[in-house]
């Protein structure tokens, strides 16, 4: 009994460290980005990164609240140690980490002071966020204490510990398959995408509504659907404009924030022009290959400036009006090459 007693007070008098995994990070969820051996870009598809991401843009939705409010902060270890020397390791480390960052600032308008970051010239080459969610059981500071102390760990056995080391990283790894079946982590593997509205202005401006939808389904793929209508007529019925357009779009996001863009767009609809003395009704289909950027307007707001390049080909009649009745005058086709796209659309995004 006595023995028993003994062992009870120094597991009590244990520091964090060396108590099991699950208990002292009940809380935690962590999230693991692999990189490409000395490279410090990251790549969404590579390996595990695209589920992985999406499982923690999902974690942050829910709880964004308190991690724009700094009640709940993203805590970043980027580990690398495939540099020439530890100086370039590090230095790998803290771009990888920033690239995380700045991913999920763009994704989910997060700003510096939600992050807190560490950097290790050492583990691999791999980048971890992890989320503390305060439980009664379990406060944020202690975890990030814990976090710190871990990392101290590490350094202490990249100085002669090694056998300390594998056994750090196979309770890490341990821990990581408790932490997944947490709140956050266990929730569906995907995020909710994104969707957004638009409203092309240029089009507004020119009395043609336009509106449209885009999914983006990926933080480098996004499917775009706009559409315009109008019908106007005046001087008797002597001129018109009316007009309607289908325009699908597919689009690939690039650069660091994923704003800039290229895709390929199709178009289809009709169109009743009698601008002048005589008149075109007809029908219109073809295609460009587009490009864009979105200004950031604010969380929910941006501006899409885009332009595309392709063809459209129309078949329409000619026609004039002879006493308010409609004279054929013969038909004609054509293929006109050049600008086929042009906007300055409004998004919001709603999800």
């Amino acid at each position: 009994m006595g023995k028993r007693i003994l062992l009870f007070i120094l597991l009590l008098g244990m520091p964090p460290a060396f108590l099991p995994t699950a208990a002292q990070q009940r809380a935690d969820s962590v999230y693991t980005f692999r990189f490409v051996l000395g490279k410090d870009m990251f790549y969404v598809p590579w390996k595990d990164n695209g589920p992985e991401l999406a499982r923690l843009l999902e974690c942050i939705g829910r709880n964004r609240p308190a991690i724009a409010g700094g009640r709940v902060p993203l805590y970043i270890d980027g580990h690398c140690n495939s540099g020439r020397s530890e100086q370039a390791s590090l230095a790998i480390a803290r771009v990888r980490s920033s690239r995380v960052k700045s991913e999920l600032i763009a994704r989910k308008g997060l700003h510096e002071s939600c992050f807190v970051t560490h950097n290790h010239a050492d583990g691999g080459d791999f980048v971890t966020v992890r989320i503390t969610l305060p439980k009664a059981e379990a406060a944020p500071a202690d975890s990030a204490r814990a976090g710190h102390k871990e990392a101290d760990g590490r350094q202490r056995a990249k100085a002669g510990q090694t056998a300390g080391a594998a056994q750090g990283s196979a309770a890490a790894a341990a821990a990581a398959g408790q932490e997944r079946q947490q709140p956050c982590a266990g929730a569906a593997k995907a995020a909710r995408p994104d969707i957004s509205l638009r409203a092309n202005l240029l089009r507004w401006a020119t009395l043609t509504p336009s509106l449209g939808a885009e999914w983006r389904f990926s933080p480098s793929w996004g499917v775009a659907v706009g559409g315009s209508w109008t019908s106007w007529q005046w001087n008797g019925k002597d001129r018109r404009y009316a007009l309607w357009e289908v325009a699908p779009e597919l689009r690939h996001y690039v650069g660091r924030e994923r704003r800039g863009y290229i895709g390929a767009m199709a178009k289809a609809g009709q169109f009743n022009y009698k601008l002048s003395a005589t008149g075109r009704q007809g029908s219109l289909a073809g295609g460009a290959l587009t490009g864009g950027y979105l200004l950031r307007l604010g969380r929910s707001l941006s501006l899409d400036l885009s332009a595309g390049v392709g063809c459209i080909h129309a078949d329409y009649d000619r026609y004039t009006v002879t006493g308010g009745v409609r004279v054929r005058q013969g038909g004609e086709s054509k293929n006109c090459w050049g600008v086929s796209h042009l906007g300055a659309t409004l998004v919001w995004n709603i999800f």
